[in-house]
């Protein structure tokens, strides 16, 4: 699918013509969502905002908020979690979270299929339950196979588990199902829309 130019899409910045500054802060396993993550840091940069761009995988702690107008989180999902380094970050960081409009963008394959998306729901309510985070808003994003990353114990539940019952080549050694387009109009919205405090709204 097409990847969205925010800029192109009208996004003008809430704060008057100032540019806001948006931390973006990714745990990733295979990559995917490394790609997300400089997705929306580009398209960010694009619509004039400051952007930081951090890998909770480096460092969990220290990260300083101050000059942080608003947040997004990404993350992968693999065995019904997202990666340790990231809920680390999110738990130790809630407080100025939660001060701070905050997407979540929570990246897995259940995510691609209709009768998936309750089950990575449920993976977000998990670690919500686990860090103490809240969110403004919440999208569930399809991710995608990396075969090389794969050994034949993970390759054998891939295909019989996560992807039991999908429509998918199996033979495919690599297969891209996020939806660029989505990811890109929900980002414009976050930053047009979402005002400081408030929380627990969802677009998933």
């Amino acid at each position: 699918m097409g990847q969205v130019n925010v800029a192109a899409s009208g996004l003008i910045s809430p704060t008057r013509g100032k540019a806001m500054t948006i931390l973006i802060a990714f745990g990733t396993v295979e990559g995917q969502t490394r790609k997300i993550a400089q997705f929306v840091d580009d398209q960010l940069r694009k619509a004039g905002q400051e952007t930081v761009l951090f890998d909770t995988d480096e460092r969990t702690e220290g990260l300083a908020f101050d000059g942080v107008d608003k947040v997004i989180l990404a993350a992968s999902v693999h065995e019904r979690r997202h990666p340790k380094p990231f809920e680390i970050f999110v738990a130790s960081s809630r407080q100025d979270l939660a001060k701070r409009p905050t997407l979540l963008l929570s990246i897995s394959l259940k995510a691609a299929f209709p009768d998936g998306r309750e089950e990575a729901q449920d993976y977000v309510d998990e670690m919500k339950l686990r860090t103490g985070l809240t969110t403004t808003r919440e999208l569930l994003v399809a991710g995608a196979i990396r075969s090389d990353s794969y050994d034949f114990y993970a390759s054998q539940v891939l295909h019989h588990v996560v992807l039991s019952d999908q429509t998918f080549d199996p033979s495919a050694r690599d297969y891209e199902f996020t939806d660029w387009d989505e990811l890109g109009s929900c980002v414009a919205d976050f930053l047009l829309n979402d005002a400081a405090g408030l929380h627990d709204e969802t677009a998933t």
